[in-house]
């Protein structure tokens, strides 16, 4: 891809603090946008991005799982530092259990934030795209949101509702300039998958064709192509970054 093909554009990352998130905030700041990584508790981690960033980055605490939390997240961005072109939608939690075991507010959790903090921003940010007829949107979906995962009931559902309201809006804003798309990472090499037992880690390792869990910053580079102008004739897809694990 070219070089800062994205100078001088406002990118907006949820749960921009660590994991994918952090890589992806690195990754469109190498591309050259003015990032705004936002964080909901650990303000430390999402300086700490900011500052890898580079001095045109911006950490903005905001609790995107409710209304009023993302609708003032876009307006301070778009007041205090510019009109947003590129959305991120990565804030996500898990909650693992088994459906007879699993608690309701652990229900309501993951699906408040993963699927709800997604349309909340959505919907916070599709007026002044629309009114600029111009904008990209990615909403980090996942390979168990496609193909479901057992003791994961809550978050399954939650990402694929994210497949749903990525092609849904896909239709919607298509006409306006404004594409919609979807990321469907697999196993990606964060803090969490490090905790697996190494039982588990070998058969996901079994199961995957490249032989290898992925790397952060396989799904920023996906990230980074989805806003770009290589992409500017996508939107409605849903992009698997998994290693050949869901075919």
């Amino acid at each position: 891809m070219p070089d800062r093909e994205l100078e001088g554009q406002v990118a907006l990352v949820t749960g921009g603090s660590r994991g994918i998130g952090a890589a992806v905030c690195a990754e469109l700041g190498r591309a050259g946008a003015e990032v705004v990584v936002n964080y909901t508790a650990d303000a430390e981690a999402a300086e700490g991005v900011r500052a890898e960033v580079g001095e045109r980055a911006h950490s903005v605490k905001g609790d995107v799982s409710t209304s009023d939390g993302a609708a003032g997240l876009v307006e301070h961005v778009e007041s205090q530092i510019g009109p947003i072109a590129i959305l991120v939608n990565n804030a996500g939690i898990t909650r693992d259990n088994l459906i007879m075991k699993l608690a309701e507010e652990d229900w309501r959790d993951v699906i408040d934030t993963n699927l709800g903090g997604a349309f909340f921003m959505c919907r916070a940010v599709a007026r002044p795209m629309l009114k600029r007829r111009a904008g990209a949107i990615v909403n980090m979906s996942s390979v168990v949101g496609v193909h479901g995962n057992a003791g994961q009931t809550n978050y399954a559902a939650s990402k694929a509702g994210l497949i749903g309201l990525t092609k849904s809006l896909a239709k919607e804003l298509g006409g306006r300039g404004i594409r919609v798309n979807a990321i469907a990472p697999g196993y990606i090499s964060t803090a969490l998958t490090d905790a697996l037992p190494e039982a588990a880690r070998a058969a996901i390792l079994a199961q995957t064709p490249l032989g290898r869990l992925g790397a952060t910053d396989d799904v920023a580079r996906a990230v980074r192509f989805l806003v770009s102008d290589q992409a500017a004739f996508v939107t409605g897809h849903v992009l698997a970054v998994d290693g050949g694990l869901g075919v």
